[in-house]
């Protein structure tokens, strides 16, 4: 007879450059069932994990802002964690390029908690040079340049989601071959083969939410087959992967110009989908790009 193992509670330290999404990252955390502690000062930390073993994982959010911070204290307790037997620490670092930290300051306003009277540019580059002995210590490095907080949190589902809140999401994405692959794509299908609405005048300006858009591309006898074969492997993978434990799968669509053909694919997967029980989210990538520069128009 063997012996059960031993589950070891999982402790997660999250920390990066201020600006680069921690605290949305502490937040998804809390939403998959971590107890989060954020701003903890690090000579209370030993303290907090020495006393009785919590009954969910652990969260730790940590910067230049806690009371005591210090790069050189920050490594030693990484190390005195890491030293433990009765835990699984990781560090997730959260990191930003320099001009995206500096874009994400200018457009909210905020003052960098290292250059309080100054421009963010000089606290940016500060602190990033003091963490960089922290980021080489990473366990999971998220560059989080370009990702919009649904982007963060569902790579955080990605890689902290606990075995107890498994239960498999399905994110269905469409998008433009001209602007490049989405991040994280576990599935990607090309949709440029069907008929493209882009060509009749009366559908140009619409998308593939459309009901005229989408009667067009099914239209396409090309198109019952193809849909078919896809839902089919889509049907096959997804309790495969929800059995390995998974919690999460990235399914992208793709056409020439991310409208029509694309968006209307992943309208038809998503009803599928939910109407077999899946949990299924969508993202227009081109379609929110487009809706984002009409609302800074709008406040310009």
């Amino acid at each position: 007879m063997t012996d059960t193992p031993r589950i070891l509670p999982m402790t997660v330290l999250v920390t990066g450059p201020s600006g680069a999404g921690r605290s949305t990252a502490i937040n998804a955390l809390e939403d998959l069932g971590y107890e989060v502690i954020d701003n903890l000062p690090l000579s209370l930390l030993p303290r907090l994990l020495d006393g009785p073993p919590p009954g969910r994982p652990l969260a730790l959010g940590l910067d230049v802002r806690n009371r005591d911070f210090g790069t050189d204290a920050l490594i030693a307790t990484i190390d005195q964690l890491a030293a433990r037997s009765d835990q699984v620490m990781q560090v997730l670092y959260l990191d930003a390029a320099e001009e995206e930290l500096v874009k994400r300051y200018s457009e909210t306003r905020r003052r960098h908690p290292l250059a309080p009277a100054g421009p963010p540019m000089a606290g940016i580059a500060r602190e990033r040079d003091l963490l960089v002995p922290v980021r080489s210590r990473a366990d999971v490095l998220i560059d989080t340049t370009g990702l919009s907080p649904h982007d963060l949190r569902a790579e955080i589902d990605r890689w902290f989601a606990t075995a107890e809140g498994r239960n498999l999401g399905v994110t269905l994405h469409s998008f433009s071959y001209k602007r490049g692959l989405p991040r994280g794509m576990d599935i990607v299908m090309d949709c440029r083969f069907l008929r493209n609405p882009h060509w009749d005048p009366d559908l140009r300006a619409r998308d593939g939410r459309d009901d005229d858009v989408a009667a067009y591309v099914a239209a396409d006898p090309r198109f019952d087959d193809f849909f078919t074969r896809v839902k089919a492997l889509v049907d096959l993978v997804l309790p495969a992967h929800k059995d390995e434990g998974k919690s999460h799968l990235s399914i992208g669509f793709g056409c020439t110009g991310g409208q029509h053909r694309s968006v209307m694919i992943v309208e038809r997967m998503a009803q599928a989908l939910a109407k077999d029980g899946w949990h299924v989210s969508k993202r227009h990538r081109e379609m929110e790009r487009q809706d984002r520069l009409l609302s800074k128009e709008r406040q310009a």
